[in-house]
This record gives C-alpha cells, structure tokens and sequence, in this order.
C-alpha cells in the first residue's frame, strides 16, 4: 500500500534522483521507502550485463563492487527521497565498513537491495546496507556517503 510516507519507484522516477546512467545504473526499481528511515528496491541480473563479458568468461559472477554499488545508489535514493530540491546536489561515497560477502550472486538472480538510515547529520549519512539472493543474504556493509553540491 502506497501512502504519503512510503514511496513505490519505477525506472523514470529513479533516474530523476540518480545521476547514473547504463551501463551503471544498477537499481531497477524501489518497491518500498519510507523517507529518512529504510528502502526496499531490487536490481535483476541477467546474463546480458555488460561486466559478465569478463567477470568471469565461463563462469559468470557479479563482481563484489557492483554489489556494493549498487547497495550505495540504493542509500542514495533513500537520502534523496526526503529532500525537497535535488538538481544541485550530489551523493558521494565516503566509506564503508563491516563488508562481507556471503554468497555468489549470477544471471537470473534477482538482486534484492535494503538499506536502513543509521544516522543523518547535517551532509553525513551512514546505513546498514544488505544484498539478498532468494531470501539468503550474500553481502552486507555499512555505507557512509556524504550530501555535497554539485560542481557547475
């Protein structure tokens, strides 16, 4: 249920609030996001992603940073849904802590994405951030990013 709290994000509404753009826009749609507090979205994985082609011939596997990612592009929308003008500002990563990968993730997986605010002061905002395959958790971080403006 979609009410003024919680927001459902189709691809048009997400490349409003995401700079990224193929082949690096790995968020496909957010399912759940109540602002200043979690987001749900997911990322499906075919054999067709560009990063397949070499990571790894014969045995195709998401790389790790990708995963990672896109779990920040997910933080990223969870901070952008509670403000109000976004054409100047910009997301940046500034850390991440705690990463652990616990399974591999590979075409036709869909990659389902969870990021919950930790905290939010002034430009900083740090996350728990998990990755999903069916149900069973394949990576994990805390991500810290901070809120800047945009060059011109």
């Amino acid at each position: 249920m979609q009410d003024s709290l919680q927001h459902v994000m189709d691809i048009q509404r997400i490349m409003t609030l995401l700079p990224h753009r193929y082949p690096f826009l790995l968020v496909d749609r957010v399912i759940e996001c109540v602002p200043g507090s979690h987001i749900k979205a997911y990322k499906n994985i075919t054999f067709n992603e560009p990063f397949f082609q070499g990571h790894f011939p014969g045995v195709p596997i998401m790389p790790g940073v990708l995963i990672l990612e896109a779990l920040a592009q997910t933080g990223g929308l969870l901070a952008a849904s509670g403000m109000e003008a976004l054409d100047d500002k910009l997301f940046l990563f500034t850390g991440l802590d705690g990463v652990k990968f616990r399974r591999q993730v590979v075409p036709g997986d869909r990659l389902d994405l969870e990021c919950h605010n930790l905290r939010m002061k002034l430009n900083l905002c740090k996350m728990e951030a998990k990755a999903f395959v069916d149900g069973k958790l394949a990576t994990e971080a805390q991500i810290t990013a901070a809120i800047g403006n945009r060059p011109r």
